[in-house]
């Protein structure tokens, strides 16, 4: 039974050729996946969340193109954001794994994985994820018109069909950016007053409360909304005033592994972060893994039917060279061959950490996560899509085999998460590869330019990665209080749990069985667990953004469309607000490793202001209350041109 429906037509008709692959849009949008990818990697490593670039991207295209180049053609606008958005995912992809080497070579004292390593891994899974999505245009994109609605694909394309708003909305953007960026250089440039606030609460021993009162945080909490802000609060609730005083209550004179002193003097020398540092992320991680655990059984029989129905389809409704402009692919022998290529790839050459079995196992789950993901995001949008649960169902199985077949200790552990690190670009790669070829049919594009386009994205980003992760890993470290790497922690727990047996199972399990309650109360399981893992001061600026969005949409006596637009502009500011802190944290690991007298050009520049006044706790409530009121100027007092 086709569900295709006949009568849609693109906005630009298929006999109609206007500009798509330009050299403006192709160098555009590799400047915005660098950009966006650098800032959702700094994103990520920092608060475990990444953020959708592509209405971003599309917004400052049109902003570029048309105020600044005096151009007008929507097909270049949508390539723009095709081949940016492709930088955000690959980072999400990278940065949930590949960490896990570095903190490894720290451990075992042995090279750390080179900038071409990381590029290869990054680019194989990303090439890989757009090739295995491909074939299943026609089916998914095309039949399925209507009945799969790919909510961010058509997101992007009511944003670039509403084009003569392009420059007004690329305004909002750019502000955000550059509030963002002055705001993170005098807290963590100049140190004119702290990113961190912090309390602890001596009359409830094993507690503490805070907040890093930072942009991204404030506009990551905005864009998810309430709902997800609330469930990680009450994941930092649970973690911060019940188990860490409960562990300090009953614990006080025991000496807890993995800590090697009595809780009493741990807490006595280290406060509640000593607490939360040794017990509450293994419960959290316990908890997070159940969750990823649970999504992914719940989604079994939609990702079996997806499965199945995306095979009826595949690579069907290929007509030779007679096919209209807007249903040319990238042909069926060049998508085959080329994923041959990447196999033998990911098996010969040496700085891939895999053998033979290891590149079979890459591409029977990628084929199959990248199918599955390719539907999903289809019917639940992208934000949705469990790619943790999939990366760990991949890690428990590839350490599982990988130890089954004698590849233990260091080569096996290094191998399970160069396994895992393709999957996730994988399935975070085809998702997105979805959204942008549905918003393209919406729009009229050409799709093997787009798939070429999306390609372009995948290597550039997969370049510029690599730097990036070495960049914040010189200036930090990872698993440091800048750069927590919650995802990358994780799997790097799983794996040596599964290769050494030498984690703290008892915690584990009990965050386990702390998420299976919460599934039972009806509660998403994966927000709150990343709230329960990450600190509580990462969840209490979230819940601000979330409760200034709630603010807006229950706003009475306000028209629906005025009230629709106010809504949408802050999560246009919000996303600047996100890339502008993103670079600044990139600039400032570049300040942090630049050496200078006896430290860093970074701690000079923190030198520059004799800030103390205002350098306490009070002082950053200050700021981050201004901040606040940015993003009331720009949704709730700002005024319609």
């Amino acid at each position: 039974m086709s569900n295709k429906d006949n009568n849609f037509k693109p906005f630009i008709p298929a006999e109609k050729t206007v500009p798509e692959f330009t050299a403006t849009s192709i160098i555009l949008g590799i400047l915005l996946a660098v950009l966006f990818g650098g800032a959702n990697a700094y994103l990520g490593l920092r608060v475990g969340m990444t953020v959708s670039a592509s209405i971003p991207a599309a917004v400052i295209s049109m902003g570029v193109i048309r105020k600044i180049l005096k151009k007008d053609s929507v097909l270049e606008n949508n390539m723009v954001q095709t081949i940016g958005s492709a930088g955000e995912s690959v980072a999400a992809g990278a940065i949930f794994t590949m960490p896990a080497l570095f903190l490894w070579a720290s451990e075992w004292g042995t090279a750390k994985p080179s900038l071409v390593e990381i590029a290869i891994i990054a680019a194989i899974g990303g090439c890989l994820g757009v090739l295995f999505m491909v074939p299943l245009r026609k089916a998914l994109i095309v039949q399925e018109h209507g009945v799969l609605p790919y909510p961010e694909g058509q997101a992007c394309a009511e944003v670039l069909l509403a084009g003569e708003e392009g420059g007004e909305k690329a305004n909002i953007v750019f502000s955000g950016l550059g509030i963002a960026a002055v705001y993170k250089l005098f807290a963590d440039g100049f140190k004119l007053f702290p990113s961190e606030v912090h309390y602890e609460i001596p009359a409830y021993a094993g507690s503490g409360v805070g907040a890093d009162v930072l942009p991204a945080l404030l506009g990551v909490g905005y864009i998810c909304g309430p709902k997800i802000s609330s469930y990680l609060f009450a994941g930092g609730i649970t973690g911060w005033f019940v188990l860490m005083p409960l562990i300090v209550l009953f614990g006080s004179n025991i000496t807890l592994y993995p800590a090697s002193v009595p809780v009493a003097q741990l807490y006595a020398e280290g406060g509640s972060f000593a607490i939360w540092s040794n017990y509450i992320k293994y419960i959290g991680a316990g908890a997070v893994a159940a969750g990823g655990v649970i999504s992914l059984i719940k989604s079994l029989p939609l990702i079996i039917r997806t499965f199945r129905d995306a095979m009826k389809g595949y690579g069907k409704g290929n007509d030779g060279g007679n096919e209209a402009r807007t249903n040319k692919d990238l042909p069926m022998n060049v998508i085959i061959i080329a994923i041959l290529a990447l196999a033998v790839i990911i098996w010969l050459v040496p700085i891939v950490p895999v053998n033979l079995f290891s590149a079979i196992l890459i591409v029977i789950f990628g084929f199959f996560f990248a199918t599955v993901s390719s539907r999903m995001v289809g019917l639940i949008g992208s934000s949705n899509n469990p790619v943790s649960g999939m990366a760990i169902a991949t890690l428990l199985v590839a350490s599982f085999a990988l130890k089954a077949t004698g590849q233990v200790g260091q080569a096996g552990m290094t191998a399970a998460i160069a396994i895992g690190s393709v999957i996730c670009i994988i399935a975070a790669i085809s998702g997105d590869t979805s959204q942008d070829l549905k918003t393209g049919y919406i729009v009229g594009a050409t799709p093997y330019k787009q798939q070429i386009g999306e390609i372009i994205g995948v290597v550039a980003s997969s370049i510029a990665i690599g730097a990036i992760l070495y960049l914040l890993d010189s200036a930090w470290g990872y698993g440091s209080a800048e750069l927590p790497a919650p995802q990358a922690t994780l799997m790097k727990m799983i794996v040596e749990g599964v290769m050494g047996g030498n984690l703290p199972w008892n915690l584990v399990f009990a965050g386990a069985f702390i998420g299976i309650v919460v599934e039972v109360l009806g509660i998403p399981v994966l927000p709150f667990a990343v709230g329960l893992y990450l600190p509580i001061h990462l969840s209490v600026p979230m819940m601000i953004g979330g409760a200034v969005r709630w603010f807006l949409e229950k706003k009475k006596n306000m028209d629906e469309k005025k009230k629709k637009s106010m809504v949408e502009n802050g999560v246009l500011y919000c996303s600047g607000l996100i890339a502008g802190e993103g670079l600044v944290g990139i600039l400032l690991a570049v300040f942090a490793i630049i050496p200078a007298g006896s430290g860093s050009f970074g701690d000079v520049l923190g030198g520059l202001i004799n800030s103390t006044p205002i350098n306490c706790n009070l002082g950053g409530i200050i700021f981050f209350i201004l901040l606040i009121l940015t993003l009331l100027k720009f949704t709730l007092w700002r005024k319609e041109k």
